[in-house]
Formats: C-alpha cells, sequence, structure tokens
C-alpha cells in the first residue's frame, strides 16, 4: 500500500497529542494521529480524570460523616466500591468518546496501531490489518510515560498494584501499603484511607510531597496522620514477600529494617518515558534517563522531529503537555510561539486537603540567591472556609524582596487546585505586589487568603 501523506504525524493521544493535533489542524495543517491503546492517552482515561472521579465519591463520604456538623442527618452510611468504580470509569469513558469527536470535527485523521519512525519524516504503524505507512515533514512524539518498576517491587495486580489496578481495585484493602508520597502515591493514599483502609505512606525523601515547598508538606502530613494515616519517611522498602495471600515488606529506616505486614501494596515511585521500539537511537536522538532530551521549543535536534508531554521529561502534568502541544504546532505553521516556562506551570494535588503551588519553594528562591518576603495566612481566618466547614489550610507568598517579583505560592487546603490559577496569571503577566496588593478579591471567598497573604508578606495583613 503506497505511503499517506500529511503534513503533520502525532504520535499518541494523550493531552499533548491530541492538542497538538488540535492546534495544527486549526492552522490548516493536514494532520494523522497515531494511538496504540485509547483516544485520550493515560490522563484521560487511567490518570488525571478517574482519580479526580473516585476521590469525589471519598470527599462526599467524608462529608456525609460530618452531616451533624451542619445540622443534617445522614444514617447508614457507606458505599459501593464496585459502584464507585463504575462511575469513575464512565466519566472516562465520556471524555474519551469526546477525544474521538474532536478528531473528526477538526477532520484529523486517526490510525490505531504501534508506530516506529524508521527514517526522518517517516512513520511506520502496525495495526490490525497489516502496516501502513505515513509521511510528512513534521513529527510530533507525544508518547507519555508509564509507571517505574523497582526491582522486587513488581505489580501482580492481585497483592501489588500499579495505579491502573487501584483504579479498578477487585477489593477494598483492609491493610495498605503506599510506596510513594509523590502526588499518585499520595492521592491513592487518600482516596482508600477515606474509605476506611488502614493507610501507610513510604517515602525515601525526608517529607511527604518532596516537591512541595517544606511548610505545606509539613501541614498536609499533620492532616493526613490526623486522619489515621501512618506516615514513614527517609524509609526505603527493600522487598516485597508474598505467601498466604499477604506481603511482608522490608522497611529499611535509618540503617535498620523492620518487617510488617500488608494486604495490598500500591507501588507509586516515579514514572519512566515510553521511548522503547520507536527506532528513536538509530535517528540520532538523544535519550537521558528514559526521557527525550528537546530545546526549549520541544525540537529533538533531527529535523522536524519533536518531544511534549511527559517523553520530553518533567514537570509530568497533563497541562503543560497541551501547552508544548499548542506550542509546537504553531511552531511548525511558522509562527513564533513564547517558549513554556517550567516555573510558571502549577502542580496540584487533589488529595484531602488539596495541595497546590506554582514558581520557587521559599528554600529554592533562597538557593537561587533571593532575598526573599514571606507571607502567610491560615484558612481559619477566612469566613468562606469556615462557613464551608473547611478551617483548616495555609496560603503560603514568596516575593523578591528587592524588585517585588512573586517568586512562588504554595497551598494547602480545600479547593486550593482553583484558587492557584490566580498565581499563575499574576506571574505569566509578570506581576508585582503592588498589582496584587491593589487587586480587589471578592468578599466572601476563599481567594481573599490569597489578597491576605500577599498583605502579610509585607506587614499588611488585615485579619490576622
Amino acid at each position: 500500500m503506497a505511503a499517506r501523506s500529511f503534513d503533520v504525524v502525532v504520535i499518541g493521544s494523550g493531552p499533548g497529542g491530541y492538542v497538538a493535533a488540535i492546534r495544527a489542524a486549526q492552522l490548516g495543517k493536514s494532520v494523522v494521529i497515531v494511538e496504540r491503546e485509547h483516544l485520550g492517552g493515560i490522563c484521560l482515561n487511567w490518570g488525571c480524570i478517574p482519580t479526580k472521579a473516585l476521590l469525589r465519591s471519598a470527599e462526599v463520604f467524608h462529608l456525609m460523616h460530618r452531616a451533624k456538623e451542619f445540622g443534617l442527618k445522614a444514617d447508614g452510611i457507606g458505599y459501593d466500591l464496585d459502584a464507585v468504580v463504575a462511575r469513575s470509569r464512565g466519566v472516562a469513558k465520556q471524555l474519551s468518546g469526546g477525544i474521538g469527536h474532536l478528531m473528526k470535527k477538526n477532520k484529523i485523521t486517526v490510525v490505531m496501531g504501534e508506530a516506529t519512525i524508521p527514517a526522518k519524516g517517516k512513520v511506520s504503524v502496525k495495526t490490525d490489518k497489516g502496516s501502513e505507512e505515513l509521511t510528512a515533514p513534521a513529527i510530533i512524539l507525544a508518547t507519555g510515560a508509564r509507571a517505574r518498576v523497582l526491582p522486587g517491587l513488581e505489580a501482580d495486580g492481585d497483592l501489588v498494584w500499579t495505579y491502573k489496578h487501584a483504579l479498578q481495585p477487585k477489593r477494598m484493602p483492609k491493610k495498605l501499603l503506599v510506596i510513594g508520597s509523590g502526588a499518585i502515591g499520595i492521592e491513592f493514599a487518600s482516596f482508600f484511607n477515606t474509605l476506611g483502609a488502614d493507610t501507610t505512606v513510604v517515602e525515601v525523601m525526608d517529607r511527604v510531597l518532596p516537591v512541595e515547598d517544606a511548610e505545606i508538606s509539613a501541614f498536609a502530613k499533620k492532616s493526613f496522620v490526623k486522619q489515621g494515616m501512618k506516615i514513614l519517611e527517609k524509609t526505603t522498602v527493600k522487598k516485597l514477600d508474598k505467601a498466604g495471600g499477604k506481603v511482608t515488606a522490608h522497611l529499611e529506616a535509618n540503617g535498620k529494617t523492620e518487617t510488617a505486614e500488608f494486604d495490598t501494596v500500591i507501588s507509586a515511585v516515579g514514572i519512566v518515558g515510553n521511548v522503547e521500539g520507536l527506532g528513536l537511537e538509530a535517528l540520532g536522538v538523544k535519550i537521558d534517563r528514559t526521557h527525550v532530551v528537546t530545546d526549549e521549543f520541544c525540537r529533538t535536534g533531527v529535523e522536524g522531529l519533536y518531544a511534549i508531554g511527559d517523553v520530553a521529561g518533567a514537570p509530568w502534568l497533563a497541562h503543560k503537555a497541551s501547552h508544548e502541544g499548542v506550542m509546537v504546532a504553531e511552531l511548525i505553521a511558522g509562527g513564533h510561539p513564547h517558549p513554556i516556562k517550567p516555573n510558571s506551570i502549577a502542580g496540584c494535588t487533589y488529595c484531602h486537603p488539596q495541595v497546590a503551588s506554582v514558581g520557587l519553594t521559599e528554600a529554592k528562591a533562597k538557593e537561587a540567591g533571593h532575598k526573599v518576603k514571606v507571607g502567610r495566612f491560615p484558612f481559619i481566618g477566612n469566613g468562606k472556609a469556615i462557613a464551608l466547614g473547611e478551617s483548616e489550610g495555609l496560603i503560603k507568598t514568596v516575593f523578591d524582596a528587592k524588585t517585588g517579583e512573586l517568586l512562588g505560592a504554595h497551598m494547602v487546603g480545600a479547593e486550593v487546585t482553583e484558587l492557584i490559577q490566580g498565581y499563575v496569571v499574576g506571574r505569566t503577566l509578570e506581576t508585582t505586589e503592588a498589582e496584587l496588593m491593589e487587586t480587589v478579591f471578592p468578599h466572601p471567598t476563599l481567594s481573599e487568603m490569597m489578597h491576605e497573604a500577599v498583605l502579610d508578606a509585607y506587614g499588611r495583613a488585615i485579619h490576622m
């Protein structure tokens, strides 16, 4: 069969790939997208979206237990795990179908199969019906990443789970070990702990949520412990022994090894890029620790080949992938887009309480040589937070003392994943404390705490 020619071939249809395809099509390019499994990729089918659906169920369950506080009555509170999971899968399915519709609407050709790049400008796809050849002057690699597997901690789907097994649990864990306290680990710990699992989280670094500001990590840890989680920091899981439907974990801390027994283990120890089997090395693409090396415009150094999203390295966030997709599509179409600034991309973790941040932590800002002004405001000082029954939380801002530049913002508490965007816009507009102080925040809202945290950095907080 003769090769089909397009302007752009996109490999992978996650939030990087499908967005790049749509933007390229909007700019008048003929586009084909190659996907080996599900439209929407991991994020939509097995990541961001279905986990949020599960966490919402846990949040409602938690609130039902607090009914009395709100003057309400709720008796016989319980849950049906299968129904909770079915709702989550339904949400993912609805959105995955939506991507299919967007592909049709934008006249993007979809080819389901495994792609390789045999030569510059050529993509070969192994499909159910054999193989199909595609050619294009521009190829966008958006193959994403998968869960890292550590030797001795391999998942079996029965006693030891990856995030995929945890999204479709066959049973409710009674005694759960979560290895890794990054976003994925802590979200699953939060979900299962809220539904009643006796949950232990092990983190090799010196604190949970290690990429967050130290103060926010400490606050979150206190909340987790209050909810009944056990948090073991500076601890390594050396090996897992499986026998009789139980897992014995060998936990090493301070040079000592202890064992503990669990019925379920979730491994969430990071991700590795999907770089194998594509023929990248033969093309001369540089790969560093399973990630494709690119410049600030996602160019790989091989003419016409770009890499975006998780496969191109940190931060491993869907919204970063989407923005890179748009940037690359505009570059291919002859535009002059701005490169993405990783420091202005927010990170959000949907545990209970939520955690969100953008820019530098206080420690990183000082390390980078800034003299800083730091402001804080607690949820307990905010009327809306108290009315919501969500008075536990903290907002922290970090400014450059000389210029007033907003270097970073860090939050823990109810709905902070929605609030963080205010500071993200501020950083994109290169705001200083002066504009933020002059901004009138509506009352009563949680967002007023963002104003107060700015005021506090300059000794001007009103409600504290």
